[in-house]
């Protein structure tokens, strides 16, 4: 209890130390400028020659500094205030002063895009050298902010002001214009002859940067000056990567069309089609998919694009990638296939696209001589069936699973039509208390029956064979009997 409460009091003293020191601060920052010295701070933001002249008379420190080290002369350069400048100049303010941010009067005309002034400061003798506690200097502060009259006096009338210089994150001009999505400041760099493979401490071009951002304009300017459109960061990423883990599908197309190679991968072995089907862009994949990337690449966890479109239960890319067609016997790092990990996440339709296709690649390798402009071709879904002409037989099916399918016998019927162990494992990983196997059987029937379909066989005929097969002749022979004498069956099995 002693304990406890020595505790708690330390802790109070530890609170009543830190609120006290917030208040000291507080004070000094107030405290740091006079009220007149505050009032002549506030007249050079709104350019109030008058009220300036007046506390001038008053003998106001012209010099005076905030509590982040800014003069009268940074709020009215920052502002643009050119008479406001020029009198503050006139009483001798120091030009080259900087605020807590290493930003002087000069680098803030630049950075709000104030040409006027910042050419006054330039002809008082200012330093054009100069730099902020970022390393930008003069140019980056205009082709960052999008400034282009800046820039090209910058530029054009401006000696020792490289284009090529960088900022402490190695940022030129380039990268910074392109950065933040200004193109026509960016075609006046390029325009110049900068070095366009130019890279920043994180391996990143200017064209990297402007996909980022999502800057179209930039990554049109930057193509069509000739860019790599293949350069890797540091972490192995191109332009298509970037594209892909934000969606931006003009983009990609642009980049595709550039030439860019499709299938390179990260550093964590992730191709633009692994990241687009994890941030869920069904968009983006189905262009790589028509562009023919590779779906078989693994990642470093060895998981194929398909894999992740299981892990996360995202149907309409992994129907993308399936009617693509894949090899679904690829293993992941935990020796689990696509099939494997959709069933374990309870995934139940996606595990039942991948059986259809599983059992649909086979058939298709078995019947190799057949048009591929067939039907089939046309019409391939592995999405559950909703049709209005299989409605009758998918009510039969309903019906034999959920009534008299007994337990064990789903499983047979499913070994009788070639369900391999590991598409009966993932049927069966679904538990819905302990009369699952009636939705194992209708499971695996509605299964099968997308099968009979793509093959343009006879349901009811099929299903009769495989009940027959199963030693269920009764049920067979119910099934026939009900089908031949219901005429608006749409197969009737008039043949048996």
């Amino acid at each position: 209890m002693q304990e406890t409460f020595s505790r708690n009091s330390d802790y109070f003293l530890l609170l009543l130390s830190i609120t006290t020191y917030c208040i000291a601060c507080l004070v000094f920052s107030c405290a740091s400028v006079l009220h007149s010295e505050k009032e002549f701070h506030e007249a050079a933001k709104r350019n109030d020659i008058a009220r300036m002249q007046e506390l001038i008379r008053t003998r106001v420190n012209v010099k005076a500094k905030n509590n982040i080290d800014r003069t009268a002369l940074h709020w009215a350069a920052g502002a643009g205030n050119e008479q406001a400048v020029r009198l503050l100049l006139d009483h001798e303010v120091p030009v080259d002063d900087k605020d807590s941010f290493g930003m002087n009067a000069l680098l803030l005309s630049a950075w709000f895009g104030h040409l006027r002034v910042l050419q006054i400061l330039v002809n008082a003798g200012a330093k054009i050298n100069c730099v902020d506690k970022n390393g930008r200097n003069l140019l980056h502060c205009a082709a960052q902010r999008g400034h282009i009259k800046v820039m090209e006096f910058i530029m054009e009338d401006l000696e020792d002001v490289h284009v090529d210089k960088t900022d402490k994150e190695k940022n030129t001009a380039l990268h910074l214009a392109a950065k933040n999505g200004h193109p026509t400041v960016l075609q006046k760099i390029v325009e110049i002859g900068q070095d366009l493979e130019e890279k920043n401490m994180e391996g990143l071009t200017a064209l990297h940067l402007a996909v980022e951002g999502g800057h179209y304009g930039c990554v049109k300017v930057l193509l069509e000056a000739g860019c790599d459109v293949n350069a890797q960061t540091q972490k192995a990423m191109t332009c298509l990567h970037y594209a892909a883990l934000h969606g931006y599908e003009d983009m990609a197309r642009i980049f595709i069309d550039a030439g860019i190679y499709i299938d390179a991968v990260n550093h964590q072995n992730a191709s633009a089609v692994h990241i687009a089907v994890l941030q869920n862009f069904p968009a983006i994949v189905k262009l790589l998919i028509d562009t023919e990337c590779n779906l078989d690449i693994p990642d470093n966890r060895q998981q194929t694009p398909l894999h992740i479109a299981a892990e996360h239960g995202r149907q309409d890319i992994a129907e993308m990638i399936l009617i693509a067609g894949v090899n679904l016997k690829l293993i992941d790092k935990q020796g689990k296939t696509s099939l494997d990990v959709a069933a374990r996440g309870n995934h139940i339709n996606l595990a039942d696209m991948i059986i259809k296709a599983d059992r649909f690649y086979k058939w298709e390798k078995d019947n190799l001589n057949s048009d591929s402009d067939s039907w089939v071709a046309k019409h391939l879904t592995f999405k559950q069936d909703h049709k209005l002409e299989t409605q009758h037989i998918r009510s039969v099916m309903w019906r034999l699973a959920t009534k008299y399918l007994k337990p064990s016998e789903w499983k047979k019927l499913a070994h009788y039509w070639k369900f391999t162990d590991a598409h009966i494992r993932a049927i069966e990983q679904q538990w819905a208390g302990t009369k699952s196997y009636r939705e194992h059987g209708h499971r695996m029937l509605l299964i099968w029956l997308h099968g009979v379909i793509m093959a343009g066989e006879n349901p009811i005929k099929g299903l009769y064979e495989g009940l027959v097969g199963i030693c269920r002749r009764d049920l067979a022979e119910s099934i026939r009997k009900k089908a031949n004498a219901e005429s608006t069956s749409p197969r009737k099995c008039t043949a048996m």
